[in-house]
């Protein structure tokens, strides 16, 4: 695997409506043809990091105020989505939002727009090899598509866009854990097969960082640790904040879940 850097995050700064102070002094690096984690709990500032890459901010009256976003060298902090878009960094949103009154293909179709080349005949092929499981209903209204099949289809669409780099928000918000177990093993093949960066935000830490070679720990709009993933999962604190367990990898009670965020030596 290539140690190229592709995105650079540094010491970025995020305010909402000119008042709302979102992120605060964000820095991480995402290496080319690798999958980056940003775990963190409700409300951390994991999506307005991903919104500040893709240029999703600006719909919602926010900007970056502060620092650099470098994506293949070239800055673009504050860029319109459709510029960003064009660059090869395709955002996933949380919540699965389909066309809901357009088949499931035509949605995959949705995706080549950003396109000049429009054949996308051999890419609904490769879309339909990662998710086999839409591509029965690929005449059915999206609208009428379970939540995991709406997950594959989103992320699907994302796909016949060719991104380079793909921004994924809660993949598994709201799954069984055998699909999400599933939507895990597919981004991991995505990456490997077709070399695209991929950024990941989840609240499910063990999953993301499972299939992750480096991972960020976001609180309070802040970056509060980092690391390989393989050593963030071995992590005493990693394991006590986010994956529910003690020092000796054992489940924790309700009682001490409650008590962490007092503890977390980091706040």
């Amino acid at each position: 695997m290539t140690c190229s850097t592709i995105l650079e995050i540094n010491n970025i700064s995020v305010v909402y409506s000119d008042v709302i102070q979102v992120l605060k002094g964000v820095s991480l690096v995402v290496k080319e043809k690798s999958i980056t984690s940003l775990i963190g709990s409700n409300g951390a500032g994991k999506t307005t990091t991903l919104k500040a890459i893709s240029g999703l901010l600006k719909p919602e009256n926010g900007r970056v105020t502060d620092g650099t976003i470098t994506y293949a060298g070239v800055p673009i902090q504050n860029q319109a989505p459709e510029v960003i878009t064009r660059k090869g960094i395709i955002q996933v949103l949380e919540g699965r939002q389909p066309f809901k009154y357009l088949t499931v293909e035509e949605n995959l179709i949705v995706g080549t727009a950003i396109r000049w080349q429009k054949p996308y005949k051999k890419d609904l092929e490769m879309v339909y090899n990662y998710f086999p499981g839409i591509l029965r209903k690929r005449k059915m209204l999206a609208g009428y598509c379970s939540g995991g099949e709406l997950q594959m289809i989103v992320m699907g669409r994302a796909l016949m866009a060719h991104p380079t780099l793909l921004l994924l928000d809660e993949p598994s918000l709201g799954l069984a854990p055998m699909i999400v177990r599933e939507i895990f093993e597919i981004i991991k093949k995505i990456n490997a097969e077709q070399g695209t960066s991929i950024v990941l935000v989840e609240q499910n830490a063990n999953m993301a960082l499972q299939i992750s070679d480096y991972g960020y720990v976001m609180e309070n709009g802040k970056i509060v640790m980092e690391g390989a993933a393989n050593n963030l999962v071995e992590n005493p604190d990693i394991k006590e904040f986010y994956l529910g367990m003690g020092a000796s990898g054992t489940l924790k009670s309700y009682k001490d879940v409650k008590s962490y965020r007092r503890r977390k030596r980091w706040l």
